[in-house]
């Protein structure tokens, strides 16, 4: 029985003429023998040609069947050819991508290194030569935690260096504020986005100097940041706080920001005069969330040292909390309840 199954699942496979071939050869070769063992030799040779008749349509049969079956095949061939290429094209492709990506990497890696080489061919005093190790090793943890989209802006000089950077991205991680104030802007505005980026918060960044505010569009564009950070031309004018004027940010880049919790003070550059970055709290405080957070890059030098104590000493509310590697004082900003209640 499971022989007789067998043969009818696959006879329904065979074309008509498949059949009929062995059919026919079958008939007629029975026909020539019974002819032959009756004595009608002439009928038997008559049916003996037609079998080989049939035997000959069944070789071209066969013959077309095989042609079929190497014109499929080689149809197959070069449709997996074809998807082989295709996928030695993509495979190239994305090696490509990841060497031009791991490219970028080295370059960046390659400029720190470089800048470290530069440092130590001046003679750098002891102290700058002994936090070489760290700016390195802060500089492959930046990338560790990062995969900017485009080559990051240089650090170092009159940006933020590395560990600088590490510890203020990692503050604004830890914290999530949901609108950042940078003054003065660049490489870590750049940092500062792609953080923001992941946490949802937003980014304004002032610069009085259309070059660098230019350049720092230029990398925020690059990177696919723009709807994060913005950065705004805010040139210098003079502000009067207490009878005296300095020249600080112009107030009208400030005029729709409220609520902001998270402040960076790195500008106006020392270059502009003696106290430029004293005015910063008096201008902002209004428009500081109730909760916020500052950090003033520079706290070691005297004149914002100067600033800190007189902030800490006019707002109640603002405590230092202590310093990052030295360079930037954190403060955090509570503004009493009374003044909250009557804010606006």
């Amino acid at each position: 029985m499971s022989t007789l199954s067998r043969t009818r699942r696959r006879l329904p496979r065979l074309t008509s003429p498949q059949i009929a071939v062995p059919v026919s050869a079958g008939v007629l070769c029975a026909g020539a023998v019974a002819t032959a063992v009756t004595g009608y030799d002439q009928i038997a040779v008559a049916l003996l040609a037609l079998l080989g008749g049939v035997i000959v349509a069944g070789l071209l049969l066969v013959y077309r069947r095989l042609a079929k079956v190497q014109k499929a095949g080689v149809a197959a061939q070069r449709d997996l050819r074809t998807t082989v290429e295709e996928m030695q094209r993509r495979l190239i492709a994305a090696v490509e991508r990841e060497r031009l990506t791991a490219g970028d990497r080295h370059l960046e890696l390659a400029e720190a290194v470089a800048r470290v080489r530069q440092l130590t061919e001046r003679k750098a005093g002891s102290a700058q030569v002994l936090s070489l190790p760290r700016e390195f090793e802060a500089t492959v943890q930046l990338f560790q935690g990062f995969t900017p989209r485009a080559p990051m802006p240089s650090s170092g000089d009159f940006a933020l260096n590395p560990t600088g950077l590490l510890e203020l991205l990692h503050l604004i991680r830890t914290r999530k504020p949901r609108l950042v104030l940078e003054l003065g802007s660049g490489t870590s505005s750049v940092w500062i986005a792609y953080v923001l980026e992941k946490s949802g918060g937003k980014l304004v960044s002032l610069d009085h100097e259309p070059g660098y505010a230019n350049r720092t569009r230029q990398a925020l564009t690059a990177h696919g940041l723009t709807k994060v950070a913005t950065v705004r031309d805010a040139p210098l004018a003079p502000v009067n706080i207490e009878g005296r004027d300095y020249p600080w940010y112009d107030p009208e880049a400030l005029a729709d920001l409220h609520d902001i919790d998270f402040v960076l003070i790195d500008g106006p550059p020392a270059a502009v005069g003696a106290d430029a970055r004293y005015p910063a709290l008096h201008m902002i405080e209004k428009r500081l969330a109730d909760r916020a957070t500052v950090v003033f890059d520079d706290a070691g030098r005297p004149d914002e040292q100067a600033a800190l104590a007189a902030w800490t000493q006019r707002y109640d509310g603002l405590t230092r909390e202590g310093e990052l590697l030295g360079r930037h004082a954190v403060l955090a900003f509570a503004r009493p309840p009374a003044m909250a209640a009557t804010r606006g």
